[in-house]
């Protein structure tokens, strides 16, 4: 079936693009020209007005890519609902990130992960840590978000790739340009309602159409509702998910830029703290807002050409006509929301890490902001580039290549925060040699599994997330060993004097246990068959 939409839209629909457009044009210029003054603490870090609505559906934004979308409908489709596990998993570490890392983060005044680490360790530190950040949210921020971007746009639309990303590159970009951090965090505020209510929308008009949630829940295999699979499951075992899945979380939640770079712009702790934990909240919403297309379609649409359809069938079948238009708003919108913030980290940290420091210490507030906007310009071609290379490799998965790519780049982030902030012996030489040569090891080791040596050939390898777990474990245990023999490293590390670090407030304690009482509520609920 003809899955591009361009047939299918009428008057109301381009009428809804275009109002869409102005208004995200409108509030992106409000929140970029309001005051004039442009200094790298608002471009980058929204002058730390952020409250923890902004914080939540920013950090929202930033996570749900469009690969998410189909990705999830796909997984809903051919397996039911394990994938939650990707999003509810994570208030745990979401957790660590409020109360461990963000308080840390804010004391010791930092722009950048890059930064911190620098204040514990020194320039060398800093310096490796600047280039891999860069790399990483060159590679897998930018170019898979924009090239999975692309591919919608391609199904949409039917234009070729390299016009698509184009398109979608200029129009991210320019929020970034203009108005840094706090217009992203406003426009994904408003792109993050539209998507609950599009979202919701075309679940509400999918339930119906089944026949009611008793219906649903009956006409798919039980183990469809099940979160934990056996470990005999080939493409989710229960002990995969445990173990693997931590080492990326904890990389992605508490030490990414785009990530973080939210709560780093938070006016206060608290509202930090809030903020991820409305993020927790929101993650519940992946069930009914993006597992469930796939699932009602599978009962609908039984005989689809492949999985990844789920989501594009059910919309061009589905809604009425004015509708669709709202669909491509939110297909743009959640990529808009998610390179927008990548550019905004790559720049930060580009501007802050390496040119201020390295290229031009002399340089005033003015030179950082101008750096920081052409590095949001060299990112967009940059990104346009590998997003080509990457349409040029045909069948692959998309969200299982983009949680194995996720899962090398990982272990070393994971095992050198985690120690640094546990672990007050870690030493300069551990970090460093950790985030090299452990970095090259880790990725090596994608690479022979992803092309040298597929899995699809080679039966030998674990699942690629318990494969993350064992280099992770790896590298932790080769961290500690040469922080150990390290005496004179021990005595060089700079105590960074935090203070004394404020314990959280009674709201932002209650609100934690309150989403951790529901977390383990749906666990227990969706495991009894």
């Amino acid at each position: 079936m003809g899955n591009n939409l361009l047939g299918r839209l009428t008057i109301w629909d381009y009428a809804i693009v275009a109002a869409y457009l102005v208004i995200l044009f409108a509030i992106g210029y409000r929140a970029s020209f309001s005051k004039r003054e442009k200094t790298e603490e608002s471009l980058f870090l929204a002058n730390k007005s952020l409250g923890w609505a902004s914080i939540g559906f920013n950090m929202w934004g930033t996570n749900v890519g469009p690969s998410m979308l189909l990705a999830f409908a796909s997984i809903g489709y051919s397996t039911g609902i394990v994938a939650v596990n990707f999003e509810w998993y994570a208030f745990v570490f979401l957790f660590l990130l409020a109360v461990v890392f963000a308080p840390r983060y804010l004391a010791a005044n930092v722009s950048t992960m890059p930064g911190f680490m620098g204040r514990q360790f020194g320039d060398s530190t800093q310096n490796i840590l600047a280039w891999y950040a860069l790399i990483k949210i060159l590679i897998s921020w930018l170019s898979l978000g924009l090239f999975s971007g692309g591919v919608l746009v391609r199904q949409i639309l039917g234009i070729p790739m390299w016009q698509s990303v184009i398109v979608l590159v200029l129009f991210a970009g320019f929020f970034t340009f203009a108005g840094g951090l706090k217009a992203i965090a406003k426009v994904n505020v408003f792109q993050m309602l539209l998507l609950i209510g599009v979202s919701l929308t075309l679940t509400v008009i999918g339930v119906n159409k089944v026949g009611g949630l008793s219906k649903l829940w009956n006409s798919v295999p039980s183990h469809y509702w099940n979160l934990v699979q056996p470990a005999s499951d080939p493409k989710y075992p229960w002990y995969a998910i445990l173990l693997g899945y931590p080492v990326s979380a904890v990389a992605f939640f508490c030490t990414d830029q785009a990530m973080v770079q939210s709560v780093l712009g938070a006016k206060s702790l608290e509202q930090g703290q809030l903020g991820v934990n409305f993020i927790g909240w929101l993650k519940i919403l992946s069930l009914p807002l993006f597992i469930l297309t796939g699932i009602l379609c599978y009962i609908l649409f039984p005989n689809l050409a492949s999985p990844d359809q789920a989501y594009m069938t059910m919309v061009t079948t589905l809604f009425p006509a004015g509708m669709k238009g709202l669909v491509i708003v939110v297909l743009i919108a959640v990529l808009v929301g998610t390179i927008s913030s990548s550019l905004n980290a790559l720049s930060t940290v580009f501007a802050m890490d390496v040119y201020a420091r390295n290229i031009n210490p002399q340089a005033t507030e003015k030179d950082v902001v101008r750096v920081g906007r052409l590095t949001v310009l060299v990112g967009c071609a940059f990104a346009v580039l590998v997003a080509l290379a990457i349409d040029s490799v045909k069948g692959l998965n998309l969200f299982d290549v983009f949680q194995a790519v996720l899962g090398f780049i990982a272990p070393p982030l994971a095992v050198v925060f985690l120690l640094t902030v546990f672990w007050r012996r870690t030493t300069q030489r551990a970090v460093n040699g950790i985030l090299s040569v452990g970095s090259a090891f880790s990725l090596g080791v994608g690479v022979v599994y992803l092309w040298v040596l597929p899995p699809s050939q080679y039966s030998f390898w674990p699942h690629y997330l318990v494969l993350s777990f064992l280099i992770f474990a790896a590298l932790f245990v080769a961290a500690v060993l040469v922080s150990l023999t390290d005496p004179a490293g021990q005595a060089a590390r700079q105590a960074v004097d935090y203070g004394v670090l404020a314990k959280p407030t009674p709201r932002v304690r209650l609100l934690w246990a309150a989403l951790a009482v529901v977390m383990v509520g749906l666990y227990i609920v969706f495991n009894g068959h």
